[in-house]
């Protein structure tokens, strides 16, 4: 299923729950908020989000701790699940999602380029790893695309 029909998946089923989201993005820098709120009705379940590119953001904007990110890397399930927990508290939301990963070029820190971690928290908490490619916008559109698609299936 395309990523339009997923957001807007995402946002009905949103709506008849009387249930909201936000969302703390990286390696999407924005672009999955862009995604669902470009389904009809968004402004109704999307309350906001935080582009923690930098670490300095993660930590201070969000809360999240320097420590968490120095043990297991900016890029991990560890501190994705930790940045979903901080902006779903920060905004209010019945759901966090956060996206965090390497877009390229290059590998971070012995980390390959393409890994990506997506986690969404909530009354059901997951979180994915990923492993894309194909260059830095083939990287964020896979990352955005598989949030999205995984929140509409939990929803589902």
């Amino acid at each position: 299923m395309p990523m339009r029909a997923h957001a807007k998946t995402v946002v009905a089923l949103l709506s008849q729950r009387g249930e909201t989201v936000s969302v703390a993005e990286s390696v999407t820098a924005g672009g999955l908020g862009h995604a669902i709120t470009s389904a009809p009705g968004a402004s109704q379940v999307f309350l906001g989000g935080v582009i923690a590119y930098s670490n300095d953001v993660k930590e201070n904007i969000l809360g999240v701790d320097g420590a968490l990110i120095q043990e297991f890397s900016v890029v991990s399930e560890e501190v994705a699940n930790a940045m979903a927990d901080a902006v779903r508290e920060k905004f209010g939301t019945t759901w966090g999602i956060a996206t965090t990963g390497i877009a390229g070029p290059g590998d971070y820190q012995g980390i390959p380029e393409g890994t990506v971690w997506v986690a969404i928290r909530g009354p059901i908490n997951q979180s994915i790893q990923l492993q894309l490619d194909s260059g830095r916008e083939a990287i964020r559109t896979g990352a955005i695309s598989s949030a999205i698609g995984a929140f509409a299936r939990i929803l589902s």
